[in-house]
């Protein structure tokens, strides 16, 4: 009874932290659609609003716009790393293979919504896209990898190749519907990567 006409001091301290990462997170999800959209010029407020939450919340935690775009590339370089991982454990080779190439179109939807903005970032923080195409290229590797250890796909064609292929892909449309054709073009090329078996001679 006296801890709660007391209260809980180390809960009441857990409490800001937990809302202000849900805070953050809100608002990295809002950025992502926002840039998408809007590219890197859409305003912060149109950012904050979508977060539902005040302009100062957002720049409490991302005190530049700089900042903001660095922070939405890196989460979705993780979230595909932490995708891939998880499709290692469940889904078939070739399947898992298909749908972290499907994830990697939003992340250039993103990307392409930022690529000014991203350049600056990149001159800033020379190490970050370094850093990305490593995480990448070492978790498409790993996919590539378990399919072709499987027989379902060819085994000569590496991570790199593939991500600069799907990046081919999707800068190469510049249609308002680009994400449905780059799509269609990912199933091509997935197919494409399927180990052919000779036919037996006759």
């Amino acid at each position: 009874m006296a801890g709660a006409m007391s209260g809980d001091p180390e809960g009441a301290a857990r409490k800001p932290r937990a809302d202000a990462r849900r805070n953050r997170e809100r608002v990295l999800e809002a950025a992502k659609a926002v840039f998408s959209q809007g590219g890197a010029g859409a305003s912060l407020e149109a950012v904050a609003r979508r977060a539902g939450v005040g302009i100062g919340t957002l720049y409490r935690h991302f005190p530049t716009r700089e900042a903001l775009f660095e922070a939405v590339y890196r989460r979705e370089v993780e979230q595909l790393v932490e995708l891939a991982e998880t499709l290692r454990g469940g889904a078939s080779p070739t399947e898992a293979l298909r749908r972290w190439m499907r994830a990697n179109v939003e992340l250039v939807a993103t990307k392409k919504g930022m690529v000014a903005a991203l350049a600056v970032v990149a001159q800033n923080s020379p190490e970050l896209m370094a850093y990305s195409m490593d995480r990448l290229t070492q978790a498409l590797g790993e996919l590539l990898a378990r399919a072709a250890a499987a027989g379902e796909i060819r085994g000569d064609i590496g991570a790199d190749e593939v991500l600069r292929a799907m990046f081919g892909i999707c800068y190469a449309q510049d249609r308002p519907d680009w994400q449905e054709a780059a799509l269609r073009l990912i199933e091509v090329f997935v197919d494409g990567l399927r180990q052919r078996r000779e036919p037996a001679p006759a």
